[in-house]
């Protein structure tokens, strides 16, 4: 009995020290199950009788529990959404390709909680809670709108019913309560427009910092870089011919990552005519935005104009000159930007960087020309109200001094005028701002990225290769060749897009989620796109294993998405006959008076000593 302890124990002791014996690979495996083996036929049989079954039982729970452990966490990792897919990009593609789509599933679940909360928040309570259609003007498609009200042409472009429904500013009802529940709807509005930024703006920080833990450049700086990718690489779990063929391509691409970086490092140039280039396309290039931000300025200023006069008249290209000039722009700038930048001749991690910069700053350019040209018609469109409403208020008191005079009473009834008879007023929340933001935009950019990607993608590698065996050059070696995966571009897009998301939540609560399903359709119709129809860079390069830059840019958006939503709350006055604000004088003044009508006097006093700007500056260049 004690012999066999000594065993036991012994090859216990093998199996922990098998690892670091010099041993081939073959002769490891085989002292490993035979040591396995022994251990478990006698090492419960030392016990005797119940102390026998317990310790049986306890290896079995042991084994149990490591098991479980083993398929929880694999569940997890097939819990991660399209986890699989993007692996599968990355071996193909290289982990610069893959921090796309990784980005691009960051942004879908950013959303898909956004959306949560304007959902819950603020469009269900309406719609449970609130007036139904027909009840009230705003709910009420306009006499004169109602024939065309279910054109697909007009529901399209989300006007007619789709315009007078919980998706927009408009439809939301003033009343400080809704519904058995009292739900205060004016401030829950507000509290969740804003409370959008913020939660946004907790989530990119946490994120950035927890990358910044992560660390790296995408340099590999320990030593001896090539010789642990030959050594180290391979997964010896691999038991599936497929996945060991994806990790074969990810190997080899990951030694075309580590080559580039060391030929980088490694060059001699001439410095001064590196520096004469660099200057000479980054002049081209600010030519080339300041260019752009002056036509977006000018086609928006003639639309303004197309506005006044009879729409009959307006040809389809003058109707549409805003959107079509800001895709074009969209559409010829990065390619551009791209060949000019082969002048500069950067390591293209750091021109991918470049790229994304120059590409951000065109489309937040064109993006803040086209506000401040909008923002001129939504001060006409508040003059135009003005006069509305004081006209209306003008036919009612005429129309209660007549009923009073001709039936001698005082108790007057509201006028029998339908809701969709009554005068309105422009909305510029929905009609200038949240409809523009949500069809003219979005929509717009959803169709012009779907299409490029079918025209420009798909059907160029259809071409190339099926006409590759009978034209008179090699087309894949040469003209147009099969395309490569635009990282710059789509990161870009991505990051536009989401602005927009944010800018246009609070006029258009739908807004959200819309975003949500053009995520979702983008990751499964880019994913397709990518392993369908483009190949692997030339320069094949490797990601930096924190995406703080693509988030630096995202946070970048998020501060001057807000600029213009703060400024129409805290500056502009709501319109008198529609959205949650009508009647108020700004749209903040629903917390103020919740505060003074629902809150005790003290809180109101907190509130008002917390708002001054005594204490408002120290707070901000504390946090400066």
């Amino acid at each position: 009995m004690e012999a066999l302890k000594e065993q036991v124990e012994e090859k216990k002791k093998v199996i922990a020290t098998l690892r670091n014996q010099p041993w081939r690979m073959k002769r490891r495996l085989v002292v490993l199950k035979e040591a396995q083996e022994f251990v478990e036929r006698f090492e419960g049989a030392l016990g005797k009788g119940r102390g026998r079954k317990l310790y049986a039982f306890k290896v079995m729970m042991a084994k149990k529990l490591i098991k479980f452990k083993r398929d929880f966490e694999n569940f997890k990792t097939a819990c991660i959404p399209w986890e699989r897919k993007i692996k599968d990009v990355e071996s193909h593609f290289g982990s610069s390709v893959a921090s796309y789509f990784i980005f691009l599933r960051w942004m879908y679940g950013l959303n898909l909680v956004l959306f949560g909360l304007m959902f819950g928040l603020v469009m269900l309570p309406e719609i449970l809670m609130g007036l139904p259609y027909g009840s009230i003007p705003r709910k009420t498609v306009p006499r004169e709108e109602q024939p065309t009200a279910m054109d697909y042409s007009v529901l399209f472009e989300f006007g007619g019913y789709c315009k007078y429904s919980f998706l927009f500013y408009g439809y939301y009802d003033h009343e400080r309560t809704i519904g058995l529940l009292q739900f205060r709807l004016p401030l829950s509005y507000l509290l969740v427009g804003v409370g959008i930024f913020g939660y946004s703006l907790m989530v990119v920080i946490r994120t950035m910092a927890r990358n910044a833990n992560e660390g790296g450049d995408g340099a590999e700086e320990g030593d001896f870089t090539f010789s642990w990718k030959m050594f180290t690489s391979w997964d010896y779990l691999i038991g599936n011919p497929e996945t060991a063929d994806n990790k074969y391509a990810s190997i080899t691409t990951s030694f075309k990552e580590s080559i580039v970086d060391e030929q980088e490092n490694q060059k001699d140039e001439n410095i001064h005519l590196r520096r004469f280039l660099r200057v000479l396309a980054n002049f081209m290039i600010i030519s080339c935005l300041g260019g752009s931000g002056y036509l977006i300025y000018f086609v928006v200023k003639r639309s303004q104009e197309f506005a006044k006069s009879e729409n009959a008249n307006l040809s389809w290209f003058e109707k549409n000159e805003v959107e079509f000039v800001m895709s074009l722009l969209g559409l010829v700038c990065p390619p551009l930007f791209e060949t000019i930048a082969e002048l500069e001749d950067y390591h293209p991690r750091i021109a991918l960087k470049w790229q994304l910069g120059r590409i951000f700053a065109l489309f937040l350019g064109n993006l803040y020309t086209f506000l401040f040209a909008l923002f001129d018609e939504v001060n006409a469109k508040l003059e135009s109200e003005k006069s509305i409403k004081n006209s209306t208020e003008w036919i009612y008191n005429q129309y209660h001094a007549n009923y009073s005079s001709f039936f001698n009473t005082t108790d007057v009834p509201p006028p029998a005028v339908h809701p969709a008879d009554v005068i309105r007023g422009p909305c510029w929340e929905t009609n200038i701002i949240g409809l523009f933001e949500f069809v003219k935009l979005i929509v717009s950019d959803i169709q012009v990225t779907y299409l490029t990607i079918l025209i420009g993608d798909f059907v160029r590698a259809v071409t190339v290769r099926f006409l590759n065996y009978c034209w008179c050059w090699d087309l894949e070696a040469g003209f147009p060749s099969y395309g490569e995966f635009d990282i710059s571009g789509n990161v870009l897009g991505l990051i536009f897009n989401q602005g927009m998301i944010w800018m246009g939540a609070f006029y258009a609560p739908g807004l959200v989620g819309l975003n949500v399903l053009r995520l979702l359709t983008s990751m499964y119709y880019q994913c397709w796109a990518v392993m369908c129809c483009n190949v692997p860079h030339e320069r094949v390069f490797k990601a930096s294993r924190s995406n703080n830059f693509y988030m630096g840019l995202l946070l970048l958006v998020l501060f001057l998405s807000l600029l213009p939503v703060v400024y129409t709350i805290m500056t502009l006055s709501p319109s008198f006959d529609c959205g949650p604000f009508s009647g108020q004088e700004k749209m903040y003044d629903v917390v103020m008076e919740t505060i003074e009508q629902d809150l005790p006097a003290f809180i109101g006093n907190i509130f008002t000593y917390a708002t001054n700007p005594g204490l408002i500056m120290p707070a901000v260049l504390l946090m400066v």
